[in-house]
């Protein structure tokens, strides 16, 4: 296989690791959650009750399978066992909290909810072995295989994160960081020179979590601690998705790909 031209020469000696450090980077905010939800039952529990008048049962219910779902999921995902049934018990989560949570309404939250989902797609290409596949029975198609598609399905969705970022103000730094950011947003998102653009993703947005979401620096009974440990978490779970990028590299339907063809 040809070695790809975009990719920094140390990403090659840290290959074998970056899977692993993206893996666990993705599934923070789930892991984060449960615990969230053991440590919360009664708080989560009668928020549920009360905004939809469902009943304690139904409210207890809903907090009990976000707690299983989300740190089974976690298990299994880190283990390495039962993969894809993981990520699917992951989307459900994802699916159900956007509804319960009315994040459906809030465009800069449904956004992010959608590129963490990004990175479940990434993980579940990653999951898929030539040998076992759940699109066993499907013909090859070569290039244009399932795999491929969650690869680009991925990055596109991975992308959201960053359009959340952006400032509208007139000032040199916003202006700046904005045609930056876009211009590596676009080169992920069509799969150009991807390695690196995803690797300079991880960087900026590493930085700017660490820097904007910095909870520890807020005492524990202040709303804003968990709004800023919510923000971090799923932030480095988007992170661990880029990291799949920069690991797996763009798939193929991507210029990357392409131009190993011309």
């Amino acid at each position: 296989m040809a070695q790809d031209g975009s990719c920094p020469p140390f990403l090659r000696v840290t290959k074998q690791y970056l899977p692993h450090l993206a893996r666990l980077c993705l599934i923070s905010t789930f892991l984060e959650d449960g615990i969230r939800m053991w440590f919360q039952w009664n708080e989560q529990k009668d928020y549920i009750e009360a905004t939809w008048g469902c009943g304690y049962f139904l409210a207890t219910c809903f907090v009990l399978l976000n707690l299983t779902g989300q740190l089974g999921g976690c298990v299994l995902i880190l283990s390495r066992h039962f993969v894809q049934y993981a990520c699917f018990g992951l989307f459900g989560i994802i699916a159900l909290q956007t509804v319960a949570y009315s994040i459906l309404w809030d465009i800069k939250f449904l956004m992010r909810n959608l590129a963490l989902g990004g990175g479940l797609l990434l993980l579940l290409a990653e999951s898929r072995s030539e040998g076992k596949s759940m699109f066993a029975g499907v013909p090859s198609m070569g290039e244009s295989s399932p795999k491929q598609y969650m690869q680009l399905g991925g990055r596109v969705l991975l992308v959201l994160m960053f359009m959340t970022l952006l400032h509208f103000d007139p000032s040199f730094f916003s202006i700046l960081q904005n045609m930056v950011g876009t211009a590596l947003i676009i080169l992920v998102a069509i799969g150009f020179k991807t390695k690196l653009a995803a690797l300079t993703l991880v960087i900026w947005l590493l930085a700017i979590n660490i820097y904007f979401n910095a909870f520890w620096a807020v005492p524990a009974y202040k709303p804003m601690h968990d709004f800023l440990k919510y923000d971090f978490f799923q932030t480095t779970s988007v992170i661990g998705g880029l990291l799949l990028v920069v690991a797996l590299g763009p798939g193929g339907v991507s210029m990357d790909e392409k131009k190993k063809e011309w």
